[in-house]
């Protein structure tokens, strides 16, 4: 299967829990999405530009490695967490939300808008103080350089 060249495959990703329970507000499940997500990303299934982990929902700003599709890259972090949290209960909705990211300007407005949700919902005073974000972190992977002015 022909995949979408490199430069068209950055996407802001949204997925939101089952019923919308606050799964994350629990520590131990935030952290098991947190390494799922960083475990496939050191296996270079994906670029990580930025994530945050809230507490029914994530977003995550990712480039998929050039043999991995959209829909497997989701795949891998909504399956690979359910599978290691072994829950009765159904864990994500069966959907999940994309935008595809074009440009440099549309990249830094994503960054900012996932690393200031945490702000924004009230539940940190500031990004970097946010346990489950890539704010304050130091980079992730960087900007593509398709997306480079």
């Amino acid at each position: 299967m022909d995949r979408a060249p490199q430069e068209t495959r950055t996407y802001h990703l949204t997925a939101v829990t089952a019923q919308r329970r606050s799964l994350f507000q629990v520590t131990a499940t935030a952290e098991l999405l947190q390494q799922t997500i960083f475990d496939y990303r050191g296996q270079g299934r994906f670029l990580l530009h930025a994530f945050v982990i809230m507490p029914d929902h994530f977003h995550a700003l990712i480039t998929p490695a050039h043999d991995v599709s959209l829909e497997k890259t989701v795949q891998f972090i909504k399956g690979g967490f359910s599978f290691r949290l072994k829950s009765k209960f159904d864990v994500w909705t069966r959907s999940f939300n994309e935008t595809q990211i074009l440009d440099e300007e549309k990249f830094l407005t994503c960054v900012r808008y996932i690393e200031d949700n945490p702000v924004h919902e009230r539940l940190a005073q500031t990004p970097e103080v946010y346990p489950y974000t890539s704010a304050g972190r130091g980079p992730l992977d960087p900007m593509p350089l398709h997306l480079r002015a």
